[in-house]
């Protein structure tokens, strides 16, 4: 149905689209004996993390060794964006501003497409390379005494002037992969550091103040600020996660999820509604980015779409919540999800549980949404080319018994590490059944490559969201704000929710999923379980609100990113997207408000679990009638009371939400005989 590498390399519209509504900044596009070598030390780094899993380093050691590889990397990888903003400040000091479609750009940041076949570096970028690897190999050449030195509080001047150096290296380098925002919050929180002790003295948030060499001693030297949690995620989680899913796209795992969605549902009116969703669930153990599942996905599924009679902007919100849901689903969750496991203590196995039933409960809700669409829109089944579904699972099954290694191999108490690395050699020899995508020494190189360049902006985030951690940390900062949060809510939780809920989707329109996680967990989490929350129900809510930033208005990127696609209104595609997406803003109000919510994140007796989760499930139906199912506006108010009663999980609400649901089907049956008396 699709050509060989249709969705193995995005065409340049497409990278246009992602680079333009990710968050994440596009890369440069390197040639010849550059793009060689960055290739083979990027392969070399993932090769390296695959071979740490069964060789473990010492964790300092490795943190810092996979950084060290990886920083140069950013600053040859991402262009720094000075010319450009540059430029455009010359625009405005002309008096106009230049049209980002039509205006030329400098040619050493942004030329034109047939110029950018290769884009070298520039001396500064290959100095901030040389700095970066400096003072990052500069410890590891005596690790001992380096530890001693910091544990001591003992640091030379040339410790204090390599942790500086570093410092403003890791702002450089998210500056280029993610933006000025995320910069400009690391640099608050060190300037709240170290100007501390000027704050008045009755202030919650004020402290007696840093000097620079215990501000670099707490981020440089010890696993509390660049090379903390959040890096360890990245050197290990996403480093091993983004090589599956390269080998999985190589060996033709992505065409194969694609077909089969188009195959299983090709009949009915829904079907390519449905169709798109289960093709987005599929491609996210790809792609683990809602904005590239969205366009990837749009590529190929919107004309299917169209030609099933779709407007552009439900078409887009269907593109839209698909491509999201990818970050929200098992087997491979987003990068925050392996945070939650390293913060709790947890496997990842526990964390892939925790999300299983909300995910259930979001699909749900997005396949009642599409089939009441489909009647209101009079929808058609349209006739693909594409093999028979038996034919298929037949021929290309194999593809889903990785991710079946993975779960298995979890729950026999191996190690999300080995799990995955053992499932990517299994998915690598699989490769040899299907001719095309034979994994030979080429691909193999390049899909190690990917899985390293893929994850250049998630580890600069997490490296410089060791400066708010450590910051918070060492001076307390975390939960002296989770008691003002608590404080101005009255020590009311469902104000706190609220309020957590709107801070994080705030958040979130600034920075990255990742970091937006990083900040919330460490304010957030606490101001919830200092309430009676537990601590996996404190996180899987802000992970949750954390994703969702991206399907929130007024920013949306995977909404924005759907409808440059389909050419739809962008505003009315937002909107239609968070009606999809209603669930999960609301689900995780369930499992945070109430006393059986834990049954949510498969918490508690499995009959609890199963009955919660049924009346869950009868919320979101109830939440779909709401928002389109019923025809009536005093009919879908009572639906919509109805489901928040449902939410509560408690047997008085759910009788009195049954009630009302009832109420609310019995004036729509009443209101239609009118209509009809025949």
């Amino acid at each position: 149905m699709f050509g060989e590498d249709d969705l193995t390399e995005l065409s340049d519209r497409e990278a246009e689209l992602v680079s333009a509504h990710e968050q994440e900044h596009p890369a440069r596009r390197l040639g010849g004996v550059l793009r060689l070598g960055v290739w083979i030390v990027g392969g070399l780094l993932s090769a390296y993390s695959l071979v740490v899993v069964f060789r473990p380093v010492e964790a300092l050691e490795h943190r810092m060794t996979f950084l060290a590889v990886a920083l140069p990397l950013v600053f040859l990888c991402y262009r720094s964006g000075l010319a450009s903003l540059v430029h455009r400040l010359r625009a405005r000091a002309r008096g106009g501003e230049p049209d980002p479609l039509t205006e030329e750009t400098p040619p050493q940041e942004t030329p034109p497409r047939e110029a950018r076949r290769a884009e070298r570096p520039s001396v500064a970028d290959w100095l901030l390379a040389a700095a970066a690897l400096a003072v990052l190999v500069y410890p590891l050449l005596d690790m001992d005494a380096f530890r001693e030195r910091g544990s001591g509080a003992a640091l030379t001047d040339l410790d204090i002037l390599a942790g500086l150096v570093l410092t403003v290296l890791l702002l450089e380098a998210v500056r280029r992969t993610v933006g000025w925002s995320f910069a400009i919050i690391c640099i608050l929180f060190l300037i709240y550091a170290y100007y501390g002790a000027y704050l008045p003295i009755d202030w919650t948030i004020g402290h007696r103040g840093f000097d620079l060499g215990q501000i670099v001693s707490q981020l440089y030297t010890g696993t509390e600020g660049f090379f903390g949690v959040p890096m360890q995620v990245a050197a290990s989680y996403i480093i091993l996660f983004t090589v599956y899913g390269a080998v999985l796209e190589f060996s033709g795992a992505s065409r194969f999820f694609i077909d089969l969605s188009f195959a299983a549902f090709r009949r009915s009116r829904a079907a390519p509604g449905r169709t798109v969703t289960m093709a987005g669930f599929l491609l996210g153990t790809v792609s683990g980015s809602g904005v590239a599942t969205t366009v990837s996905l749009g590529s190929v599924a919107w004309p299917v779409l169209r030609r099933a009679g779709y407007p552009k902007e439900p078409a887009g919100g269907i593109l839209a919540a698909g491509g999201i849901g990818a970050i929200l689903s098992p087997p491979t969750l987003g990068a925050a999800a392996f945070i939650i496991a390293e913060y709790l203590r947890v496997s990842y196995l526990e964390v892939l549980l925790y999300a299983t039933i909300p995910t259930i409960l979001y699909y749900l809700g997005i396949f009642l949404a599409i089939e009441i669409d489909s009647r209101r829109f009079g929808t058609h089944a349209v006739q693909v080319d594409a093999p028979k579904a038996g034919r298929l699972l037949l021929r290309f099954g194999y593809h889903f018994s990785s991710l079946i290694v993975i779960i298995v191999l979890m729950a026999l108490d191996r190690s999300a590490f080995q799990a995955v690395v053992i499932a990517t050699a299994i998915a690598f020899a699989l490769s040899f059944l299907d001719p095309r995508h034979r994994m030979g020494p080429k691909r193999i190189g390049q899909a190690l490559a990917k899985g390293t360049l893929e994850v250049l902006p998630v580890t600069a985030v997490c490296a410089a969201a060791g400066i708010i951690v450590g910051v918070i940390t060492q001076t307390g900062l975390g939960l002296n704000l989770s008691a003002i949060i608590v404080d101005v809510a009255a020590g009311s939780l469902i104000l706190t929710t609220l309020m957590s809920a709107v801070a994080v989707l705030l958040l979130g329109l600034a920075v990255p999923v990742t970091a937006s996680f990083i900040i919330a967990a460490v304010i957030i989490g606490p101001a919830l379980t200092t309430l009676g929350v537990t601590p996996a129900e404190a996180y899987m809510f802000v992970f949750y609100y954390a994703v969702l930033s991206e399907v929130s208005p007024p920013t949306a990127l995977s909404a924005v990113a759907a409808a440059a696609i389909t050419g739809g209104n962008t505003y009315r595609t937002m909107m239609l997207t968070w009606r999809y997406t209603l669930p999960a803003f609301l689900v995780p109000f369930a499992f945070v408000l109430t006393p059986n919510g834990q049954a949510l994140l498969g918490q508690g007796p499995i009959g609890t679990v199963l009955l919660m989760t049924a009346v869950s499930a009868v919320a979101v139906a109830a939440l779909a009638l709401a928002t389109g199912g019923l025809p009536g506006l005093p009919e879908r108010l009572l639906a919509a009371v109805a489901a928040v009663l449902l939410l509560f999980l408690e047997p008085v609400p759910i009788v009195a939400g049954l009630a009302v649901l009832a109420v609310a089907g019995a004036m729509h049956l009443i209101r239609s005989r009118r209509r009809d008396p025949a």
